[in-house]
């Protein structure tokens, strides 16, 4: 058997978007799995099988312009498109299980993702797992950059701009990865103006999480990080004031956790905690 089939999915503007969609063999529950800024569905095809193997369907897709969409390269109009196109993608998943709930695994950028779209339509969720989520970030351009960013987010939204997370070692230690990092035609290297601005007004839609129905939810935080602030973070979910949240750190290890260390354990941590979530769930 495959490990996934490939699919496309049409977005609300009629966007063509790439997508993999893991089928088990007996299905237990369902998972859309956001990845990060840079990255793709390729980077994180290990987890998903792993989270596939213990029953859940696993739909991960390339957000447009990233990975495997080469259409406007880097570039979104909107917050709101961005969350359309994780509604799109959630729609697709639970056709294809025909199950009224879902699970969200969102990786780096893609806890952005995962956060901004459940304030936005929270039904259905069962959790939320958020790896080593963006919401806080360290790295960043610098002052001049950041300057050209802002007036280009008023007047050349299409003017392009290099991600500041060229350096490998960022993300992790493996030397066999940070190879592959450096060679992958499909990371993305560079976003738009209106993305940056896009991905900004996030922060004021991830603001109103606490408001929202409580989910368990599970951080997943890498000892060694380099690109979040997990300081940040960990006081964000735990001024939320839900009774479930998890917190699970990995001293030592960098921020792709996908490729860490002893990965399996990080797989099996993974795994673990949405088929408990899906057990202890309340509706």
């Amino acid at each position: 058997m495959a490990a996934f089939e490939e699919i496309t999915l049409t977005l609300p503007d009629g966007y063509r978007a790439y997508g993999r969609y893991f089928a088990p063999t007996s299905l237990c529950g369902a998972v859309l799995y956001h990845h990060g800024i840079q990255s793709h569905c390729g980077w994180y095809e290990h987890s998903a099988r792993r989270l596939r193997d213990a029953g859940f369907a696993v739909l991960q897709m390339d957000r447009r312009g990233s990975g495997k969409n080469m259409e406007q390269r880097g570039h979104a109009e909107s917050a709101q498109q961005l969350v359309a196109d994780a509604q799109t993608a959630r729609n697709e998943l639970l056709r294809r299980t025909g199950l009224p709930e879902y699970h969200v695994v969102g990786v780096s950028w893609g806890g952005r993702l995962a956060v901004s779209a459940y304030v936005d339509e929270p039904g259905g969720v069962k959790s939320l797992s958020l790896v080593t989520p963006g919401l806080f970030p360290l790295v960043g351009v610098d002052k001049d950059t950041a300057a050209e960013i802002g007036y280009a987010m008023i007047y050349e939204q299409e003017r392009y701009f290099e991600i500041p997370l060229s350096r490998a070692e960022l993300f992790c230690q493996n030397q066999s990865w940070q190879g592959w990092f450096d060679s992958d035609d499909l990371t993305l290297r560079e976003a738009t103006a209106g993305f940056y601005l896009a991905s900004r007004r996030m922060d004021k839609i991830i603001a109103k999480l606490g408001a929202c129905p409580e989910v368990p939810l599970h951080l997943f935080t890498a000892g060694d990080e380099r690109i979040v602030d997990n300081a940040k973070t960990v006081e964000f979910i735990r001024n939320l004031g839900w009774e479930n949240c998890k917190f699970s750190n990995y001293p030592g290890l960098r921020h792709q956790l996908e490729v860490e260390g002893d990965a399996e354990i990080y797989y099996r941590d993974l795994v673990t905690s949405v088929e408990g979530a899906g057990r202890h769930h309340r509706s």
